[in-house]
């Protein structure tokens, strides 16, 4: 090994070691400068992608020193974006080529220096061996026709390769069609476009009742792509025989460039005014207009400008623009389409989840919350009626999944059990043992769980509630002094399994002021915790809560028990038993099966 103080051929210390810093012979096997001659930049990396040798251009193009490049990860050190940024190593050209072994030549490609600027080049890889066991790759990199290094916030401009263009494609592909949420999908796309091909992307859609409205402007400045929402709004109607670019991509006719010539002068609608006063808004130079396509309709036009950079959009640069807006399209169409189920689902939920009866003295409030990325309605559900002998029957249950298949088989579910419940005298659990044989029989619900009650109260005695559950969680009830326990029994088998012999009822005492709590798994289940864990979760927090007004009862308690990770809906309704006379015994709550 030799001495780095003592080496005096600064060809050989190009060629050093990496590792510690010391200077070694050279690992390639070449003559001592033998590169030196040669005006490319050129480095030499090992099978690991470690440089290993540099000659003197690399070394000026990379504004580095040999000392600070070998040893180092190419890839790590060098390899970014036109905007500066690190290439992620599974789009890098360069690694796959030396991974592959094969001889690659592309352009363009950046190289990243120390003090945050960027260098286009063009740059050829080859297979190069080191010794006999190793075999790395050899660098030979130039600067692009005329390039000098620049700062990441000035764009330079030059056709995308091939690969990168199928790379830009991909990425709009897999950012775009992993959210359903229209803005997101947007605020995603102006990631993708500026500053990369545009200084401006504009977005206008065309929404339901067939109005046009501008609903995303962003420039990019400063470093950042940032929205113009003063510049956002509602656009005239579009005309149906103008030939101008933006009437006609509404129309979902055809692509076209444009400048602010095709406008002056040329005004046939208010949206072309409109667009010429947004050319003189932004400075855009030139501009580039496509529509927008759904499978069925035209959903809108994607515009992209250019205003500082100084080369203008071409007829070449609208199959790529082209592409982009079809994946764009369905993108979008999914997020309507999410939009629209939602308010269905919305709608629907308003029509199958019942207001309260009201009577003298006993307090209810319920809640419901859908789950968080469904698609706003499921398959929980609460109800409360008067029964036919002036009891009052209260139900919650749950059918599984939370959508629209859960929420009608809900709606079959919370039908039959209330029609079986008013024709029949029988106990809560005969009744429940009646709509299990229905579900199985004439309806497709695979499984439910529901606790059904019936609550009645004789004339200067407590109120009592009569109960049999199919395999729902249990009711917590809470004494006025913060008692609580959960009434675990009895507890049959779910709906829907025909495997239930007989269902079991209970009664309970409920004592004045005490509150009853029925819920659906939601509000107690979170993945990676027992079950456990969330009902005492809730116990605790019902007994310290027991004081509050039943409404802020309600909120806070869905506030502080249920789970973040919960991705189920939640039904909870909650009963507050009035005061006692003041002649009146207190009573226990005793529970008779």
């Amino acid at each position: 090994m030799a001495d780095p103080e003592k080496t005096a051929d600064p060809a050989a210390a190009r060629h050093a070691e990496p590792g510690d810093g010391t200077r070694a012979r050279r690992r390639t096997g070449l003559p001592a400068g033998l590169f030196d001659l040669v005006e490319a930049g050129v480095y030499v990396v090992d099978d690991q992608g470690r440089i290993v040798a540099v000659n003197p251009s690399a070394e000026r193009l990379l504004s580095r020193s040999a000392d600070e490049l070998v040893g180092q990860d190419a890839h790590d050190l060098l390899h970014v974006d036109r905007d500066g940024k690190p290439t992620p190593r599974a789009a890098c050209a360069m690694l796959h080529a030396l991974r592959g072994g094969r001889t690659v030549s592309e352009g363009p490609g950046w190289v990243g220096h120390e003090d945050g600027t960027v260098l286009p080049v063009s740059w050829l890889l080859t297979p190069f061996r080191l010794d006999e066991e190793t075999t790395g790759a050899l660098v030979v990199f130039h600067p692009a026709a005329g390039a000098e290094p620049v700062s990441p916030d000035v764009v330079v401009e030059s056709p995308l390769s091939e690969t990168a263009r199928l790379a830009l494609l991909a990425e709009t592909t897999t950012r775009l069609t992993s959210t359903l949420d229209r803005d997101e999908a947007l605020r995603r796309l102006a990631d993708i476009v500026v500053p990369r091909l545009a200084d401006w992307m504009i977005v206008d859609l065309i929404a339901d009742n067939e109005e046009a409205w501008r609903t995303a402007v962003v420039h990019y400045e400063e470093g950042a792509a940032v929205s113009r929402d003063d510049l956002c709004g509602p656009l005239p109607p579009v005309p149906r025989e103008s030939p101008l670019p933006l009437s006609r991509a509404l129309r979902g006719s055809a692509s076209s460039v444009a400048t602010p010539a095709t406008y002056e002068g040329h005004l046939d609608s208010g949206i072309a005014v409109e667009q010429l006063a947004l050319f003189r808004a932004t400075g855009m130079h030139s501009m580039i207009v496509a529509p927008i396509r759904g499978p069925r309709e035209v959903l809108g036009a994607l515009t992209l400008g250019r205003a500082e950079r100084e080369t203008p959009f071409t007829s070449g640069d609208v199959p790529l623009l082209e592409d982009i807006t079809r994946r764009t399209g369905v993108a979008l169409e999914n997020a309507r389409l999410f939009h629209r189920q939602r308010r269905v689902a919305e709608t629907m939920q308003r029509h199958l989840l019942p207001k309260l009866p009201v009577l003298p003295g006993l307090q209810a409030t319920v809640r419901y919350l859908s789950a968080p990325d469904a698609s706003q309605v499921g398959g929980d559900w609460y109800d409360m009626f008067t029964l036919p002998d002036g009891s009052l029957a209260v139900v919650v249950g749950d059918v599984v999944g939370h959508d629209l298949n859960a929420a009608a088989g809900m709606a079959q579910v919370r039908n039959m059990l209330r029609a079986h419940a008013w024709t029949h005298t029988e106990g809560p659990g005969a009744i429940l043992g009646r709509l299990d044989d229905t579900i199985t029989h004439v309806t497709d619900v695979s499984m439910a769980t529901v606790l059904f009650g019936r609550l009645e109260r004789e004339p200067g005695a407590d109120w009592r509630l009569r109960w049999s559950n199919a395999g729902h969680p249990p009711p917590l009830l809470i004494d006025y002094e913060g008692r609580a326990r959960y009434l675990d029994k009895p507890h049959g088998m779910l709906l829907g399994t025909s495997s239930s012999p007989g269902r079991v009822d209970a009664t309970v005492t409920l004592p004045p002021r005490s509150t009853l709590v029925l819920y659906t798994d939601g509000l107690v289940e979170s993945p990676g915790y027992s079950l456990d864990v969330g009902l005492d979760r809730l116990r605790r927090n019902a007994a310290a809560l027991v004081h509050r007004p039943l409404d802020q009862f309600c909120d806070e308690l869905l506030t502080r028990v249920r789970p973040p990770a919960n991705d189920d809906d939640v039904a909870l309704l909650a009963l507050r038993v009035p005061a006692r006379a003041p002649a009146d015994e207190p009573s226990q709550g005793q529970v008779r099966t």
